[in-house]
Parts: structure tokens; sequence; C-alpha cells
């Protein structure tokens, strides 16, 4: 399982745009196939910076699933109303596996 996290650097004075945003890709994404964990807007500290994160089970599910997410009425929306709105400043990548697991099998009660 790999994880995709998103960083977002966003224009302070477009939070909700980003919401917006944010809601569409909630239907969008599960849809398309991968495992949504959440999106996350500023709410103190930074003003800028926003996450998106989800799991997938592997790089090659990964470019299948943005094949989909290409060709969903939801998600082509949803690129062309951030285009439009030019509330992302920049997004960036990474992906990242769990080298903790398995933590929760750990904790006694």
């Amino acid at each position: 399982m790999i994880t995709c996290f998103i960083r977002y650097q966003i224009d302070p004075f477009k939070k909700d745009a980003f919401a917006h945003y944010a809601r569409q890709w909630g239907q969008a994404i599960p849809r398309c196939g991968a495992d949504l964990i959440g999106y996350f807007a500023p709410h103190e500290g930074s003003a800028t910076t926003a996450y998106g994160v989800y799991t997938l089970p592997s790089l090659a599910a990964y470019e299948a699933y943005r094949a989909r997410l290409a060709e969903d009425p939801i998600g082509r929306e949803n690129y062309a109303f951030a285009k439009r709105e030019q509330f992302l400043r920049s997004e960036d990548r990474i992906f990242l596996k769990l080298a903790s697991a398995p933590h929760a099998a750990l904790v006694k009660p």
C-alpha cells in the first residue's frame, strides 16, 4: 500500500474555493479507485498550506486511477474549476509507505 500526500499552496483569500474543490474530490476520488483519507484546509498557523491524502495498492494502481479520474465527469469539472478560479498556487505530490506497521497491534489494553 502507498499513500499519496499532495501539498497545496493556496491563495489565502480563496479558501472557500479550495473547500469546494476538496468536497468534489471527496466524491470522485473514491469512485475512481483510491481510498481517500481526506483533504485538509488551513485552520491555524499557515493560511496557505493545504493537503490531500489518499491510499492505493501500488504505483501501477495509481496510474490506472489517474486515467479514470481524468475521464470522470466530476474530476474533469474539478480540474476546470481549479484552472478557472486559480486558487492553487502550487501542488506537490509524494508517495510514502507506512514504516511503523503493525503499530496498532503493539498497543496493550
